[in-house]
């Protein structure tokens, strides 16, 4: 069994979640290697539905390890709201998952500085989710963070309150009146390390310990490329690096034992919050693309922005991360179009381009050059196998394989796990054998 890499083709929400979950009956372990609990999979299990913030999706299949990487940003509030639901529900978390102790921590004041910052005069709101995540990494950029490590140790309450002090002088400078009884948080923080202790591990060596002894692990990215801090859509993307390269800086796994990265993406597009979306739809048919597909935020219940298949992009992101198989999801959504459009080039100041701009005002510049087929009007979720589907959605399929390049080695048309194809022969089903 192969080491496998899962992220996001596009802005997120590709639904990576359930192809995870999907998945990981095959693996020995799952491990989230990057973001905090801004992104959420959403796994739908018969009537039930799952929203794993931080937790890798892997944790609901017994017997697999869910690792949270060095690479993740852990609110142990939210995590352990998470663990006690997922326990409520029957999942056994504690023997399965497993904390590093490298990961870095959000406090509440990370909230009150993310925003300040969003709500700084003449500064251009990114959108965020508001949960603390980019002051989090800042901090541990900066070199000031706390990580688990620090927050299961003795000398804690003395690292807090160095860093809550500094906190404390950048609210009273913006008359922030949020700051928040730091005793009271420590105090809170110290009982969420009793919880947290146990959990709290090496991961890195736990993770090459596995691939030592022959299992195999899957990486399970948040977000999507287009998000990543040094190659999505800057200054509207995250913190962390979505990309496949954060899966090894993550994690502590190197890249020499990785076997395949796989690249989820919807047969359209998506993106929640401010930033260039050059083939974005405001019509109406963008709306309902919005409803068929329940296009709304899994965390946050925010309504995501739709729009077409983008050619460049996915080009774009396939390059980036290498990949050697493309999941398609959600493509039932089509299903009632007769048309559909596809962004095959952009327009840039009167140039047509094929790749992707680095600057944000060349992003926002572009109009996109479609290329329209045929829909194929008929129900394909409950379609089992891929050469059974409309031969216009056959069609479809085969235009992106050919215009991005990459392989399509599966299409999900629906939101249950066996509501997924795999592509007989491909690469993807190779390296799931």
């Amino acid at each position: 069994m192969s080491n496998l890499i899962v992220l996001g083709a596009q802005w997120g929400d590709e639904g990576k979640g359930k192809i995870v979950d999907l998945f990981s009956e095959k693996f020995d372990a799952v491990a989230r290697y990057q973001g905090g609990h801004n992104a959420g999979h959403t796994v739908f299990i018969g009537s039930r539905k799952f929203v794993l913030k931080l937790i890798p999706s892997g944790i609901l299949r017994p017997g697999v390890s869910a690792i949270i990487g060095n690479g993740v940003v852990v609110d142990p509030a939210a995590l352990l709201e998470e663990i006690h639901a997922l326990e409520a529900a029957g999942v056994d978390v504690r023997s399965q998952l497993k904390i590093s102790n490298r990961a870095h921590v959000i406090f509440p004041f990370h909230r009150t500085i993310e925003k300040i910052s969003e709500g700084r005069e003449n500064r251009i709101p990114i959108g965020t989710t508001s949960r603390g995540i980019g002051p989090c990494y800042e901090d541990k950029i900066a070199r000031r963070g706390i990580r688990i490590a620090d927050l299961v140790d003795n000398d804690f309450p003395k690292l807090y309150c160095a860093l809550a002090e500094d906190k404390q002088l950048i609210a009273n400078a913006f008359d922030i009146a949020e700051p928040g009884d730091f005793k009271e948080i420590l105090e809170q923080y110290q009982r969420f390390a009793e919880e947290i202790r146990p959990l709290a591990c090496d991961t890195a060596s736990l993770l090459n310990g596995m691939i030592r002894e022959g299992k195999s692990i899957l990486f399970e990215g948040a977000q999507g490329t287009m998000l990543d801090i040094d190659f999505g859509t800057y200054p509207f993307v995250t913190s962390s690096s979505a990309a496949a390269g954060g899966a090894c800086t993550g994690t502590g796994v190197p890249p020499t034992k990785i076997d395949g990265i796989v690249g989820v993406s919807k047969a359209y597009i998506t993106r929640v919050g401010a930033g260039a979306f050059p083939s974005e739809d405001t019509t109406e048919v963008g709306e309902k693309i919005r409803r068929a597909g329940n296009e709304f935020g899994s965390v946050t219940g925010r309504p995501r922005r739709c729009g077409w298949f983008d050619v460049p992009l996915l080009r774009y992101t396939a390059e980036v991360n290498g990949f050697d198989s493309l999941i398609i999801t959600k493509l039932d959504v089509l299903d009632e179009l007769e048309e559909i459009p596809v962004c095959v080039a952009y327009e840039v100041d009167g140039k047509v381009v094929t790749q992707m701009p680095a600057s944000a005002r060349r992003m926002e510049a572009i109009r996109p050059v479609y290329e329209r087929l045929p829909g194929w009007k008929t129900k394909t979720q409950g379609i089992a196998q891929i050469s059974k589907l409309p031969p216009a959605a056959q069609t479809y399929l085969k235009f992106l394989e050919e215009r991005t390049g990459v392989e399509i080695g599966s299409v999900s048309n629906g939101p249950e796990r066996n509501e997924t194809m795999i592509v007989p022969g491909s690469k993807l089903e190779k390296l799931l054998q």
